[in-house]
């Protein structure tokens, strides 16, 4: 072992150890996306189009992974470069779920575009925002 390196990853490392959280929330391996995060991984970190694992996951329909992503500490209110909202994209893809999963964190609904509110309204999903 090089006694020189201190155990920091190259940016080269860092960004394959990303891309292979974001596949592990695409996919909702929550345990192993757990492991990422309680090594060292930040829980909010971000793709290279702005998308949280949070997000991604949430998009993807796994809301048993966004629910252990907000417990440990992802801010469900992140949007992503195109300024969407993980609640919008769950909205979006019919993931009434992960809709609960969000709202239950407090997710702002009139942030992001569109909103969630305006997104529930578009896909016929209003119902998943009353009360």
């Amino acid at each position: 072992m090089d006694k020189h390196n201190s155990g920091a990853l190259t940016a080269e490392q860092t960004e394959r150890v990303v891309a292979i959280a974001m596949d592990l929330a695409r996919e909702g391996d929550t345990g192993q996306l757990v492991e990422f995060v309680t090594h060292g991984l930040p829980v909010d970190v971000r793709d290279p189009a702005g998308n949280t694992l949070l997000m991604l996951a949430a998009y993807h329909g796994h809301a048993a992974t966004v629910q252990t992503l907000i417990e440990h500490g992802a801010d469900p209110d992140l949007r992503n470069d195109r300024d969407q909202s993980p609640i919008a994209g769950a909205l979006f893809k019919g993931a009434d779920d992960v809709v609960a999963v969000l709202r239950e964190a407090g997710a702002d609904l009139d942030s992001g575009t569109p909103t969630a509110r305006a997104a529930a309204s578009m896909f016929g999903r209003a119902h998943l925002l009353a009360g």
